[in-house]
């Protein structure tokens, strides 16, 4: 290389250097593209130590795990691990009878924190937890096989006016029904002959005109139709007759009118009913579901496990559910 175009280069170079300045942006940019060594290693070393302190959080969260697996049978049916909201730290065995209307909350608002989905969800989380061990919801099947409601009425010709004659007319016609000796009265038909049943796990719909029996009938199915009514045919929860059987527990009634109580909020009325419901069998189905997951060494979601816990104590003032 000639001595001029030496120079030429050695002023091209300086020129990248210091005279031009989208040159040394570029270059600059260049250098900002490929981190030094030392931020590499800084990198590396912060990836390292959250890992090991994420598999420290794990063994921890087994420890206390395997401590709760170890109560005996009603202890461990009331205590869990719910997981924190910042998941900074492992969570702390708390007993579920105890939780506070803030960790209740809490605990609900992680659950469902989207109220169009999440709902949908917890319930087949829980679902989930239930088929991994074998365990199933108990079902009923309502089957009725030629129900007929009769019922006796007293035959009234119109509307007499309120006279003494009539007065005195109406009373003596009581006197001489109750004595036996006037019978005029008619039997009406309420429902005749009617079939059906009703399958578990589904929603059926009861159409018909008005004064057709369809409230009739469901009292009939309920066990809460008069006593002055004449019912005849079969009635069958899971094959089992009603007269064998508790409908009660089962089947409740609800009119077309609500009853409240006018001085209670919405929560209090939903918690006082929800006290009376109780837990039904909730606590005999979590008992059987942790010690079948504790048999095949199954850890629930800590806050699914919360949640169904503590929905399963009976006689508490606040539901979670609520």
């Amino acid at each position: 290389m000639s001595k001029v175009e030496m120079g030429e280069e050695e002023q091209e170079q300086d020129g990248i250097a210091v005279d031009d300045p989208e040159k040394k942006a570029s270059s600059a940019s260049g250098r900002l593209q490929l981190p030094p060594s030392s931020s590499l290693r800084e990198a590396l070393s912060s990836t390292s130590s959250l890992s090991l302190r994420e598999q420290h959080h794990d063994e921890e969260l087994e420890l206390k795990w395997a401590a709760i697996e170890r109560l005996p049978t009603w202890d461990r049916l009331h205590t869990s691990l719910p997981l924190n909201a910042d998941g900074a730290r492992p969570p702390e065995p708390v007993d579920v009878r105890r939780l506070g209307a803030a960790d209740r909350r809490e605990l609900v608002h992680t659950l469902i924190a989207d109220i169009h989905k999440d709902n949908l969800r917890l319930l087949r989380h829980q679902r989930r937890r239930m088929d991994r061990v074998g365990v199933r919801q108990p079902t009923v099947e309502v089957r009725w096989r030629n129900l007929r409601v009769d019922a006796e009425c007293q035959v009234v010709d119109g509307k007499p006016l309120p006279t003494l004659l009539n007065s005195a007319i109406s009373t003596l016609s009581l006197l001489t029904t109750m004595l036996g000796f006037n019978r005029n009265q008619e039997r009406i038909h309420i429902l005749k002959d009617v079939t059906g049943i009703l399958k578990p796990s589904r929603m059926t719909l009861l159409l018909g005109p008005p004064g057709c029996g369809k409230t009739t009938l469901l009292l009939a199915l309920a066990g809460k139709l008069n006593k002055s009514l004449k019912v005849t045919g079969e009635i069958d929860y899971n094959g089992v007759k009603l007269q064998d059987f508790v409908p009660e527990k089962t089947a409740a009634y609800i009119g077309q009118y609500d009853l409240h109580v006018p001085e209670m909020t919405v929560r209090e009325t939903l918690d006082f009913s929800a006290r009376f419901q109780g837990v039904g069998s909730r606590a005999e189905i979590m008992k059987e579901v942790i010690r079948r997951e504790k048999e095949a060494g199954i850890t629930p979601d800590p806050n699914i496990d919360t949640y169904m816990k503590a929905i399963s104590v009976e006689g508490l003032e606040r539901s979670m559910q609520t």
